[in-house]
């Protein structure tokens, strides 16, 4: 399978995370993957969007938010970025449970959802400077799509 790279530039509006959810499956689907596997992509992926929304831009709804994926060998990369207020302690805002928003009802289990659908779940971030979600999720029965007549 040859490499493979898409970007993506959005508005941290609450609803660009559904389309950015289904922009990560749409390019995920050329490694042919199964149900549960575009259904993990689709779910970390979401989750990285939604913290870079409400956590990394505090709800401010003309922040940008930039998701890149890439298909790499047998894997499907995703990249989630802003440039927001960044995250002070990454080891403490990746326990289960910690949130910095409680008053949101939030579970604070976004990272252990990323960590349970990913092989690989890094992340970069300072204050003042954003964050970097990048997310690898291992295709099992990796047999590319063929491309289309058209191509």
């Amino acid at each position: 399978m040859d490499r493979n790279h898409m970007e993506l530039h959005f508005l941290s509006q609450s609803q660009n995370e559904s389309f950015a959810r289904a922009v990560a499956a749409a390019f995920a689907v050329q490694l042919n993957p199964t149900i549960e596997e575009l259904s993990d992509i689709r779910t970390s992926v979401s989750e990285a969007v939604t913290n870079a929304i409400i956590h990394g831009y505090e709800n401010r709804r003309d922040g940008i938010v930039i998701l890149a994926c890439d298909i790499e060998e047998n894997a499907f990369v995703a990249t989630v970025s802003d440039e927001g207020c960044g995250i002070a302690d990454v080891e403490l805002a990746m326990r289960p449970f910690y949130t910095t928003k409680p008053e949101l009802e939030r579970s604070g289990m976004g990272f252990a959802v990323m960590e349970a659908f990913c092989e690989e779940v890094r992340v970069d971030s300072a204050p003042g400077r954003g964050t970097t979600v990048v997310l690898k999720k291992e295709i099992s029965r990796c047999s590319p799509v063929p491309p289309s007549e058209n191509e």
